[in-house]
């Protein structure tokens, strides 16, 4: 059984790809980042980072294992199953796409959406530098996907789940009513992972249970607490 700590950003939607293409038996554990539980001691204990998503392996090797950070989920996952690893000869790739994703379009994307939704004021330099960065990232995946079903070899794999959790979010990120018109290859690739049962199932996760949606003052500070002086 593995205990999975998650709210619905695109980090842990990753994760919860994975469980539900490799059909792991696991228990999804809400964690209302608004509401600041990423910060109680019991969730630092499992994640000093303060951050989602997280899991806990009860049949880890050697007893209970804790894994933090999306990717690292993702890889710890991988191979423990022999699932979506790529062949042999693709490792050196699907490291290398899926570290792309982890420090290329994640950070990007989120200080896009950050700058456009949660500062205080409207930087118009700091809103077209990760906008512009995004875009990059796009691109370059778009001209990976040509001629290709998947980003790494001939197989659907971790790299796909990572990116997926991200481009989902390409509306918020870009704006528009066709954030990928832009990008066909990557449109069409988003689609058709989209579509997959396991991702319908992965996008259901949090129905049940409702986030705190309001963004006051008391989430404000548990989302960014670096804004704030300590104490």
């Amino acid at each position: 059984m593995i205990r999975f700590y998650f709210n619905l950003a695109p980090n842990p939607m990753k994760v919860a790809l994975f469980l539900e293409e490799a059909g792991l038996d696991y228990e999804a554990v809400p964690v209302d980042t608004r509401k600041g539980e990423q910060h109680s001691p019991e969730f630092r204990a499992i994640n000093p980072n303060g951050k989602l998503p997280a899991i806990v392996d009860k049949d880890g090797a050697g007893g209970a294992v804790t894994v933090f950070d999306s990717n690292a989920i993702l890889l710890y996952l991988a191979d423990k199953t022999g699932k979506f690893t790529g062949s042999p000869a693709d490792r050196g790739q699907l490291l290398s796409w899926l570290m792309f994703v982890a420090t290329g379009i994640g950070p990007y994307s989120g200080q896009a959406v950050h700058f456009q939704k949660a500062a205080p004021e409207q930087l118009p330099y700091a809103i077209n530098r990760y906008r512009r960065e995004v875009e990059r990232h796009y691109e370059v995946l778009d001209r990976r996907l040509q001629g290709r079903a998947f980003i790494v070899g001939d197989d659907y794999s971790i790299v796909d789940m990572a990116a997926w959790g991200w481009i989902m979010r390409a509306d918020f990120a870009l704006g528009g009513d066709d954030p990928l018109g832009d990008f066909p290859e990557l449109k069409r690739w988003y689609q058709s992972i989209d579509a997959r049962p396991a991702a319908v199932r992965a996008r259901a996760i949090g129905q049940g249970h409702t986030f705190k949606q309001e963004m006051d003052e008391d989430a404000k500070r548990a989302l960014f607490p670096s804004n704030y002086p300590k104490g």
